[in-house]
């Protein structure tokens, strides 16, 4: 199944395999999953990593805010932060027409409403509008090609702008880095360029090789365990947040 991209972006296809439902863009690359019987469920492990901003948040203001995905991806997190969350507001920004008119269609995105918006637009153009400083609680990054080579937005301009978002004492960035080309170690740097050594964490590789860093405007500390909120995802993610590399 394909969809109809605007120009400079590659189409929306679709794969299913043992009751998993794959989003593509083009290629065999899986840009995100669903399991059809379980459509609520957070299916990928690094997608469940991606959530660990909730440690920085008391349970009972999960709730609260703005979340923003940047990269719908198969509208997991936004359908998470929408529907299992219900967050007062969940935002998601996506360039490629078709990856929506895919989420829509086949990853069961609702329509937009009073608490959900979904924007068919450039991250970077969209993060840059300084009406939109310090307006949201937790911000969901994860921003890759067709080929899933490395992120489409990576530099610390761009870092700068995603904590100017966040508002002050309480916003939480989670970052997917992954990809044959990337440099995980150049990206972190320039995330803590952005938000300072202090305010960075990431949590252990996946088994396919994505990486989650966390980049906080909240708490300077690393949770501990025992602060996980009671919150219904598939799994956690394991006890392996540590100090990102180069930010000790």
């Amino acid at each position: 199944m394909a969809h109809t991209p605007p120009p400079d972006c590659e189409p929306a296809t679709i794969s299913e395999h043992e009751g998993v439902r794959y989003l593509h863009l083009g290629t065999p690359w899986v840009q995100g999953a669903m399991r059809i019987a379980r459509p609520q469920a957070v299916e990928l492990e690094y997608v469940q990593r991606m959530l660990a901003w909730m440690l920085w948040r008391p349970a009972a203001d999960l709730a609260r805010g703005h979340a923003v995905q940047l990269g719908l991806g198969a509208a997991t997190l936004t359908r998470f932060c929408h529907q299992r969350l219900r967050m007062e507001r969940t935002t998601a920004v996506e360039i490629n027409l078709s990856v929506i008119a895919a989420c829509r269609q086949w990853f069961r995105l609702p329509a937009d409403g009073a608490r959900l918006t979904v924007i068919a637009a450039d991250a970077a153009q969209w993060i840059a509008d300084p009406q939109r400083a310090q307006t949201v609680h937790a911000l969901q990054v994860d921003l890759y090609d067709h080929d899933a080579a490395a992120p489409v937005l990576d530099d610390e301009a761009f870092y700068r702008a995603c904590r100017a978002l966040l508002v002050e004492g309480e916003g939480t960035m989670s970052v997917n880095l992954f990809g044959r080309a990337a440099s995980f170690a150049a990206s972190v740097a320039r995330i803590a360029a952005a938000f300072g050594a202090d305010r960075v964490w990431n949590l252990r590789p996946t088994r396919e090789g994505n990486t989650v860093v966390i980049a906080t405007r909240a708490a300077s500390r690393c949770p501990a365990m025992k602060s996980w909120p009671r919150v219904p995802i598939t799994s956690r993610p394991g006890s392996d947040c540590q100090r990102a590399s180069g930010c000790a």
